[in-house]
């Protein structure tokens, strides 16, 4: 007798240890915004006739489930067990300690003399630290991000009169859709543009949310004036290399194709060009050169000028650069080091895009902080090869 009891009471504490669940979360060091992988893990051994099971929500995180519920029978410890898996995709807001849960699995169970009976089971909360989001830009993270840009024409090479409907795509693996950046703005005196509501479409894969945004827009010259829409650089946190990258959406030449052949017909010189062919003559080539810039569009003078800043020794993202490096913060450095890099973007600059890679690296990687930082050496990464040693004092 005292035999058969003690086997049932081990039978009774192996189904109470198997009645269990819990939340599963991968190792990693995520950022602000960077999808983590949750799966919710339920074992049970009773017999479930209902089950009632709602993820809770926070200020801290954004979360999405990736597929449906699943149930199965597995074999745990020799026996067959009811295993319950639900998938979900969890994006910290802020940065700091991140708390999930505890969530509570409500139960129908099958109790004696077949009778239904409730059963709670919990699964215990857990806690793991989001690093700052490491751009100044708004919070992007993704494992694959692309743009794909379509114009309906040249557009450089429009018809009088004719409107050009550019059409931006951006499609990221690994966000959801109000974690994509907002439309750009595409304004220049010149031009009349017309934007059509945005599109943003989200797609649920068993590796994580599909997130694609369209824009579209309709735009016309206001003059036969030829100009450049610029780029427009999108800034994100790629989670597979642990670095910041940029996508592009490039810049395109804008203007009428006829502009090029009335631009060479005397009755349609102004009286800033005919003024400027004048004193071309009168005073030689150094004044003609004068009266040339006189007579530019303000598109051209806004590009002589970006020339000239290329040039110019005066850099004040360069001076922020050296004052984080006296600090000794790598945070510090890597907010300095993107409006220095911005800056080199905008005015056409080489660029390797591993200017941060090993402060990336630093601060984001997996391996975490186990090297010294040498803030000296990354500046010199950063600067690039065109400046020596002496640009780190």
């Amino acid at each position: 007798m005292v035999i058969r009891l003690a086997i049932l009471l081990i039978l009774l504490a192996g189904s109470a240890r198997a009645d269990s669940l819990r939340l599963v979360v991968p190792e990693m060091q995520p950022v602000v915004g960077e999808m983590i992988p949750v799966t919710l893990r339920g074992e049970y051994t009773r017999q479930i006739t209902l089950e009632t099971l709602t993820f809770p929500g926070s200020d801290t995180y954004d979360w999405v489930q990736l597929a449906r519920d699943q149930w199965r029978d597995e074999q745990i410890g020799g026996r067959t067990v009811r295993v319950f898996e639900r998938r979900l995709a969890v994006f910290p807001r802020h940065s700091g300690p991140l708390a999930i849960g505890p969530v509570t699995h409500h139960l129908t169970v099958v109790g004696a003399n077949n009778l239904r009976e409730p059963l709670d089971v919990t699964a215990p909360p857990i806690s793991l630290p989001v690093a700052p989001f490491p751009g100044p830009a708004t919070p992007l993270s993704a494992r694959h991000l692309a743009v794909e840009d379509t114009l309906s024409t040249a557009p450089g090479a429009l018809r009088d009169g004719e409107t050009l409907v550019r059409r931006v795509t951006v499609t990221a693996d690994g966000t959801l859709p109000h974690l994509l950046p907002p439309r750009p703005a595409m304004r220049e005196p010149w031009l009349i543009s017309f934007a059509a509501p945005e599109q943003r479409e989200l797609r649920l894969t068993p590796e994580g949310p599909v997130t694609t945004v369209t824009w579209d827009w309709h735009l016309r010259p206001k003059t036969g004036e030829p100009g450049v829409l610029p780029a427009v650089a999108l800034p994100w946190f790629d989670t597979v290399t642990r670095q910041m990258r940029v996508a592009e959406i490039p810049a395109i030449p804008f203007g009428y194709a006829s502009f090029g052949d009335n631009r060479s017909g005397t009755e349609h010189l102004t009286a800033g060009q005919a003024g400027a062919a004048f004193f071309t003559f009168a005073a030689g080539t150094l004044a003609g050169l004068g009266a040339a810039f006189a007579g530019m569009s303000r598109r051209r003078k806004a590009d002589m000028l970006r020339n000239l800043r290329q040039l110019s020794p005066f850099d004040p993202s360069r001076r922020a650069l050296k004052r984080a490096v006296r600090t000794e913060d790598p945070l510090a450095l890597r907010r300095a080091a993107e409006p220095y890099l911005r800056r080199r973007r905008e005015l056409g600059l080489p660029l390797s895009g591993r200017e941060t890679a090993d402060l990336d690296e630093f601060l984001y990687g997996r391996a975490g902080h186990g090297s010294a930082f040498d803030a000296e050496t990354q500046l010199r990464q950063i600067l690039g090869r065109q400046d020596r040693a002496r640009d780190v004092r």
